[in-house]
């Protein structure tokens, strides 16, 4: 166990459990798994067991929880709640469930007691998972609303698939709580509060973005490979980033599928001998003469050389190659003044 509290949780529950009633007591260490198998039980579970419904044991439960904080040993506990409370605080006044069990504990059974805890004591207020939020924990209810609003307003200011670095979006998130004490405003704390979020996450090279984005939730070659090219910057052979997959994010990468998965996704650009960019670096899709007819598109007559120079930054490839398809007649033509156009 962490030494970051300084009671005995399996004593303390011992004794605030003391004034309950058999069958009481039998529900609430199976309802929070303080048992031998750290088990949290349904209430279907429970019922099936003494052979009454769902319903009477959720009544046996609340009825039970409301005798303990009656009891005389619960208020005797006081300094243990005030500490579980005071260090909720220095962790954010808001934090997930699992992160503040998992900072006490990692034994399973003492962080049932430690749950069993914020559940009794009025410091504590639980928050519900939902669409948006894991389920957390505040001890100050203008800290969380705060939270709350500023993840959601970082979520809606993020683009489907845009990409932040962490210290970025730390920064971000620090100027919109600005107006917290300055007690909260830390990295270590806004990773916290970060992690609370389910609709921004980290992919596997620590940048954030929406958790639905491919960019986050890589499940496959491609995605694991528009990662990779993301990250290095500039066009790549199938090859290598076949094996910067294999050797960044420990994935098994086949040559042969990395091409085949490539080269089917809009994402990416065949620029030359298998290599490939990313679209979104403003490479263009088509073969060379296409590539030729959206400059001459863009831009009006151009010369031979304005032609080639212009290629050689969308595609990798010799300057023949662009030679022979300005001498395509069906495609292209010399004016007057010896400049190119499109058919």
């Amino acid at each position: 166990m962490a030494n970051t509290i300084t009671f005995k949780p399996k004593q303390v529950t011992k004794r605030i459990l003391s004034n309950l009633p058999p069958r009481a007591y039998e529900v609430v260490v199976n309802r929070f798994g303080i048992t031998n198998d750290g088990e949290r039980k349904t209430l279907e579970a429970i019922g099936q067991k003494y052979g009454i419904t769902r319903e009477r044991v959720r009544q046996i439960e609340n009825s039970a929880l409301a005798l303990i904080r009656k009891g005389e040993s619960f208020k005797n506990e006081k300094a243990v709640f005030e500490e579980l409370k005071k260090l909720m605080h220095t962790m954010g006044a808001i934090v997930s469930e699992q992160d503040f069990l998992n900072h006490l504990s990692k034994d399973k059974i003492t962080q049932n007691n430690i749950h069993l805890y914020l559940t009794l004591s009025d410091y504590f207020t639980k928050h519900k998972e939902d669409a948006h939020f894991k389920t957390r924990w505040s001890v100050d209810s203008d800290v969380s609303d705060q939270v709350h609003k500023s993840l959601k307003n970082l979520f809606e200011n993020l683009s489907n698939d845009e990409l932040i670095s962490e210290g970025d979006l730390v920064v971000k998130f620090l100027e919109e709580v600005k107006d917290l004490s300055e007690q909260y405003k830390n990295e270590e704390i806004a990773k916290r509060w970060l992690s609370i979020s389910k609709t921004l996450n980290k992919n596997p090279l620590g940048e954030w973005g929406k958790s639905t984005s491919s960019s986050i939730k890589a499940r496959g070659v491609k995605d694991y490979a528009f990662l990779m090219m993301r990250k290095h910057g500039s066009p790549m052979h199938f090859r290598e980033v076949a094996k910067a997959v294999a050797n960044t994010f420990d994935k098994k990468c086949h040559t042969a599928t990395c091409h085949n998965e490539l080269i089917k996704d809009p994402r990416f650009v065949l620029v030359g001998r298998g290599i490939y960019a990313l679209s979104e670096w403003g490479y263009k899709t088509g073969v060379v003469r296409d590539v030729i007819k959206e400059l001459l598109k863009k831009n009006g007559p151009m010369s031979k050389d304005d032609i080639v120079d212009q290629v050689m930054k969308e595609r990798y490839l010799k300057k023949n190659t662009i030679l022979v398809n300005l001498q395509n007649v069906k495609y292209f033509k010399k004016n007057k003044t010896g400049l190119y156009t499109a058919c």
